[in-house]
């Protein structure tokens, strides 16, 4: 199995307004279902072997915490599945540390590290935390199954203290697209129309905006593409299983049939398939960090403060030539 990984990174400035239903949240997902696949992958014996994107973007998620350069106190994981992101980190940069999933199976599987960690078992849409508890939030890979994302970003808001900082990690828009096309058009073509295989993903354009409602600040977005090769999409799709990350929405199909499922492989190959006979997976990752406001943080400047023009920009070349000139002259 082959990984490479592509990377992109934007701050978030003027994003375009999402469009959600504000006063009520939608419910796509089946929360049930998807703690009893979490439950079931995380107790097979050979689990570990399925970790390896979780591992990838947990790693990555523990250098934008090493990038912060100050120790926290106190810090959650929320939807730490079997704690991919602690070990990457040090008792030096975070000094505690508590841990929530909505599956048992997972906490009590959970990586050893040399952080000292509490669990809770606990819902991300539902934390059971005080107001201004915690100096650090992580989460890696979990917030993309959840029904009310933006109410879950405001009680993440809500358990910082304030000049405190989320650093987070979930699947995009564009995940598992060749997955998506494939079995689209083998349905259309064996069965005259198709279902949702692949869950809907946030969108980035969306993020930024999403964190801004929550009312964080200083906002950072990153976009990885990690890409992973297969033997073909039946082992695409056995090891999402294996990840506990197969489709939990509420209008999912629950039988695929097996003509249509054969035509999807070949289609799949057909498509996207490597000279080597591989197929890749696009695993689509966006990185956000936000920041509780605090007095103590940068601020902008007053609109209408500045006392240079932009029009004054077109005449550096000039002065530059100028100043030149005299130097070459002296």
């Amino acid at each position: 199995m082959n990984m490479s990984v592509k990377s992109l990174r934007c701050v978030s400035r003027g994003w375009r307004c999402f469009s959600s239903r504000q006063g009520g949240a939608m419910n796509v997902f089946d929360r049930s279902m998807k703690r009893k696949q979490k439950e079931w992958a995380s107790s097979l014996l050979d689990s570990g072997k399925y970790d390896y994107l979780r591992d990838e973007v947990a790693s990555r998620v523990a250098d934008r915490v090493y990038d912060v350069s100050r120790t926290f106190p106190l810090a959650l994981d929320v939807g730490c599945g079997k704690s991919h992101i602690a070990e990457h980190l040090s008792k030096e940069v975070v000094e505690r540390l508590f841990l929530t999933d909505v599956s048992d199976s997972s906490l009590r599987n959970r990586r050893a590290c040399e952080i000292p960690t509490h669990c809770v078992v606990a819902e991300e849409e539902f934390l059971p935390f005080k107001e201004n508890t915690f100096d650090l939030v992580l989460s890696s890979l979990s917030l993309h199954w959840i029904n009310d994302l933006p109410g879950a970003l405001r009680q993440i808001h809500h358990v910082l203290k304030p000049d405190g900082v989320f650093i987070g990690a979930m699947v995009g828009g564009e995940t598992l697209y060749e997955l998506r096309c494939s079995l689209q058009l083998a349905e259309l073509e064996r069965e005259g129309g198709f279902a949702p295989h692949i869950s809907p993903y946030t969108a980035v354009t969306d993020l930024g905006n999403l964190l801004g409602q929550a009312r964080f600040n200083m906002l950072t977005v990153d976009i990885d593409e990690v890409q992973v090769h297969y033997p073909g999409m039946l082992e695409v799709m056995s090891d999402l299983q294996g990840m506990g990350e197969s489709n939990c929405a509420w209008n999912r199909k629950s039988l695929l049939q097996r003509d249509t499922m054969l035509a999807a492989a070949a289609i799949y190959k057909e498509m996207y398939g490597s000279e080597d006979g591989s197929v890749p997976a696009t695993f689509q990752i966006l990185y956000m960090i936000g920041w509780k406001p605090h007095d103590s943080q940068a601020k902008p400047a007053k609109r209408g403060s500045a006392d240079v023009s932009f029009a004054d920009l077109s005449g550096i070349d000039r002065l530059q030539t100028d100043h030149q000139k005299t130097n070459d002259k002296s």
